[in-house]
């Protein structure tokens, strides 16, 4: 994919959430061959500090930082990081997300508030703390992976797809408040290949999951290119939502 915008994706300086794994380090990468400049934010700080080495050994500009989207100052620090380190903040990728999918039934009521925590609660203090530097500077990009489970739930992703219709109702509240200086952009994968159904707990469940996944879903590098595409417009032009599925999936 080339840039194919005023300013493109080369120069912009990218803050990604979750991008230990996944779609998360999979469009980091993308973005640092682009020419952008990324700032890598997890959970597991070791991973984030291995993919930045890879990073800057490829010739490209890194910074991990260890980051849990639950903990607002986290997101703070990681904004202030970008900031301080390389004088600007373009875009924040919020990108971090856990799906422990299971019936209601099953209760299981540490999963619901962990989806809320990070899913939902998670993309609002991105945006707490981006906001207020894309005011200053007069432009930005909130990007945020949502899920096609915003678009239709089924049995036993309730909770899940409550947290993700909830972001895509957020991200187009802001839509609509910040005008023409900050570009929202709300990108929704379908199954994508990564490690993501791991965290369900109930073993039959997880198999039919890891079936279906093995059988049709994407690679990451998808929605990285997804993200990449609406990254790289003119100023001018806003993608506002984008939604990436395997031709499988109904």
């Amino acid at each position: 994919m080339t840039d194919t915008g005023k300013t493109g994706i080369r120069n912009k300086v990218v803050a990604v959430t979750g991008a230990s794994s996944g779609v998360g380090r999979t469009a980091a990468l993308a973005l640092a061959a682009r020419g952008a400049t990324v700032v890598l934010g997890a959970r597991r700080s070791d991973r984030v500090e291995r993919l930045a080495g890879e990073i800057r050994e490829r010739g490209g500009r890194a910074l991990a930082l260890a980051t849990d989207v639950r903990r607002r100052d986290d997101l703070v620090r990681m904004v202030d990081a970008a900031v301080t380190e390389f004088g600007q903040l373009d875009v924040l990728v919020n990108n971090a997300g856990i799906g422990p999918i299971s019936p209601l039934d099953a209760l299981r009521v540490d999963e619901w508030d962990d989806m809320i925590d990070v899913n939902l609660r998670g993309v609002l203090h991105g945006i707490a703390a981006a906001l207020p530097v894309f005011r200053r500077q007069g432009s930005g990009h909130l990007v945020t992976v949502a899920s096609t489970a915003a678009y239709r739930t089924v049995p036993g992703q309730a909770v899940y797809s409550a947290t993700k219709t909830a972001v895509r109702t957020v991200c187009e509240g802001l839509r609509q408040e910040v005008g023409d200086t900050v570009r929202v952009t709300v990108v929704s994968p379908g199954f994508v290949h990564t490690d993501f159904v791991h965290a369900v707990a109930d073993p039959d469940t997880r198999a039919a999951l890891l079936a279906s996944r093995d059988a049709m879903a994407l690679d990451p590098a998808a929605i990285a290119d997804a993200i990449a595409y609406a990254v790289a417009q003119p100023d001018q032009v806003d993608v506002n939502e984008i939604v990436v599925r395997p031709t499988a999936q109904r």
